[in-house]
């Protein structure tokens, strides 16, 4: 009888802990903005950080943006070939709105909208970006656009704009 106590126990203790491990893989959104049938997730640094650390074969562009950035504005469309040109198993396109959750309903929405984006778009809203910034890189100065492009354990962001063919020359190093 003290074996099976001590069976349950031990299962119980691996059960609790593959949960635990579960759970710190999951995205946690704080908010969801809905209007006119497009939905916007909004996350913390803390909600979002498992979304950088996914370790599934696919190669995951992530990208820094805010509809008042023109640089970030004028480099979207480029994200949205990478992501009509590449299978969903293969790569994921995400692109992380830093607008204000008081601009998600009247700008943000709209110019998804008005843009046709595809892409994933989620807002990252955490105003202490001093603590997450050099979480995302240490050497970002938190400027935008930022995107960072991983698969797996291989990672490599960049702080600058980009064209299409500088994206696709990136993406061909992360063996697509």
């Amino acid at each position: 009888m003290t074996g099976y106590r001590i069976l349950y126990v031990a299962l119980s203790l691996v059960f609790c802990l593959s949960c635990k491990e579960e759970k710190k893989n999951t995205l946690t959104a704080t908010e969801v903005y809905r209007n006119n049938g497009i939905e916007i997730p909004a996350y913390d640094f803390d909600g979002f950080q498992p979304l950088l650390n996914i370790k599934d074969g696919k190669v995951r562009v992530i990208n820094f943006w805010a509809t008042w950035c023109k640089p970030c504005v004028a480099e979207l469309p480029y994200f949205e070939m990478i992501n009509k040109r590449y299978p969903k198993d293969q790569v994921e396109v995400i692109l992380v709105s830093l607008d204000l959750p008081s601009n998600v309903d009247g700008k943000l929405i709209p110019f998804v909208r008005n843009q046709n984006l595809e892409s994933r778009v989620l807002l990252l809203d955490d105003p202490d970006a001093n603590s997450w910034i050099p979480k995302i890189d240490k050497e970002w100065s938190g400027a935008i656009p930022a995107t960072i492009i991983y698969k797996d354990n291989k990672s490599k962001f960049y702080e600058r704009s980009f064209t299409y063919n500088e994206l696709e020359k990136e993406l061909s190093k992360f063996d697509l």
